[in-house]
């Protein structure tokens, strides 16, 4: 078995542990988390089934249209504002974590970049990493 990934936000009101494996990280080039990020990307990791995740503390929730033309619910911690977890209408199993809110971030291991059409030249990630212009099938 696994360890299982643990995180939170800044300061601690919201925690979370997944006892399962990530099905896709990512970094994301798409506007929606440029804005979010506050630079060029967001990095994620995605589990396939919201059963093995254990959340604590109270996100507030903020609902956006990605470039997919889908929902996507951002949660964020009302105290400190850090970026916690993501969920998608049309795919209500996902669970997304921001990969900078895990407690152990080096776990993070990037997979491909989506949504690449969108970065920008100042936004160096790493050149061996598979682009996709949009989100690739899962």
């Amino acid at each position: 078995m696994s360890v299982a990934y643990t995180g939170g936000c800044a300061c601690g009101a919201i925690r979370y542990e997944i006892s399962a494996e990530p099905m896709f990280m990512n970094d994301c080039q798409c506007r929606d988390c440029q804005r979010k990020s506050g630079t060029g990307h967001g990095s994620y990791l995605t589990f396939p089934d919201r059963g093995h995740v254990k959340l604590e503390g109270e996100a507030t929730h903020w609902d956006i249209v990605g470039d997919s033309g889908n929902v996507k619910t951002r949660a964020f911690c009302p105290i400190c504002g850090s970026p916690v977890y993501l969920t998608f209408a049309a795919m209500p199993d996902l669970f997304t974590i921001h990969a900078a809110s895990l407690d152990d971030p080096g776990r993070y291991q990037p997979q491909v970049v989506t949504y690449a059409m969108r970065g920008y030249a100042w936004d160096c990630l790493d050149p061996a990493l598979p682009k996709f212009d949009r989100m690739p099938p899962m």
